[in-house]
């Protein structure tokens, strides 16, 4: 059906998997090696081909775990999700793959649906019901751990800015104008700026309670990613001071905002408002047809703690889109009982042993 192999290139995983359907970011060479430096999780990057073209990759994280080890493919594998065929034949792949693994996570960018749950506009989608019915069919059960957002906004980059523009409420386009006029400008920031994305960073983790990595873990991903040509960030400033910024990853059809921050001072001035513009223009003058807002509440409750945040997001007026989410294969079941049950448990203490070691440094 098709050949496996692995990939040790960084130019020919990149292109590639830029060429597949369902690219994601986090299967990128650069954000394996980056989860390998900080975290530990060894990447293994699985290409997929059939009459010497690639059509399916899956780069594949493994941490050991005393013998035995644990598996996670974030936002993949990528693959064409409405061949059933390749889709089963990867599955299959991966299972035999994870036979020494207490389990193996993938996270496929498959969307499950769009709209809100439950009112006129959920409209669920064909390839993801298909896809979730073909997963549980292969024995795969739907994670209790959801490590990346499930749900998110995209909005769609092939309309004109006018259309863009007009297609948000009014007050966020209001408040677009008004970030204009109370003298807000916005500038590329380059890695020499990363002292400064860092500082604005930390003032919004402490108040907004919550909690940030140490300045390495940030210095990392941000500049391994600016260099590769993968992240762009923006600074917005009023009389050349900055008072927020944005951090966009980029690959493939999309661009994602993975960061925003903004200083405790001029906040009336509205500079996320202006910044999220920009963004959305420098991302469509790239090429890029599709914007993620990367998170949206679990539960569109507002009791949910991301209420506020999606609410200001909602406001630029994106398709509210729902994935299937992650899903684990456990060879064995009854020690992927055992270690579900502990892993939280130990994950709590792991970061209140971080907390107490980022206080103290």
């Amino acid at each position: 059906m098709f050949t496996v192999e692995t990939i040790t290139d960084r130019q020919r995983w990149n292109d590639a998997l830029r060429s597949l359907p369902y690219a994601h970011i986090l299967q990128t060479w650069e954000w394996g090696e980056f989860k390998r430096v900080t975290t530990g999780w060894q990447p293994l990057r699985l290409a997929f081909s059939r009459g010497g073209v690639v059509v399916a990759q899956a780069s594949l994280g493994v941490r050991r775990v005393g013998p035995l080890q644990v598996m996670y493919i974030p936002k993949g594998p990528a693959l064409a999700y409405d061949d059933a065929d390749l889709c089963a034949g990867v599955l299959d792949h991966l299972q035999r793959q994870a036979r020494r693994a207490i389990w193996l996570k993938i996270d496929p960018d498959v969307i499950a649906a769009t709209g809100l749950p439950g009112e006129p506009d959920d409209t669920p989608n064909a390839t993801g019901q298909a896809v979730e019915a073909q997963l549980k069919a292969h024995g795969w059960r739907f994670s209790g751990d959801q490590v990346q957002f499930r749900n998110t906004i995209v909005i769609d980059l092939r309309q004109d800015e006018d259309a863009l523009l007009a297609a948000m409420s009014q007050n966020t386009r209001r408040k677009v104008r008004t970030a204009e006029k109370k003298g807000v400008t916005v500038r590329a920031a380059t890695t020499a700026d990363l002292g400064t994305l860092y500082d604005l960073y930390r003032q919004t983790g402490a108040r907004d309670h919550f909690l940030i990595r140490p300045p390495a873990y940030y210095e990392l991903a941000w500049r391994s990613f600016m260099e590769a040509g993968l992240a762009h960030a923006l600074i917005a400033e009023y009389e050349g001071r900055p008072i927020a910024h944005v951090i966009l990853f980029h690959f493939g059809r999309t661009c994602w905002y993975f960061y925003g921050a903004s200083a405790n001072e001029e906040r009336e001035r509205m500079p996320n408002y202006l910044l999220q513009w920009e963004a959305m223009r420098w991302a469509k003058g790239q090429g890029y047809t599709r914007y993620d807002m990367w998170g949206a509440p679990n539960t569109f409750d507002e009791r949910d703690s991301m209420w506020g945040v999606y609410e200001f997001k909602r406001g630029f007026r994106g398709d509210v889109t729902r994935h299937i989410g992650a899903w684990d294969y456990a060879p064995y079941p009854p020690l992927y009982s055992i270690y579900t049950e502990l892993w939280p448990r130990l994950r709590e203490w792991l970061r209140g042993r971080q907390q107490q070691e980022e206080t103290t440094a």
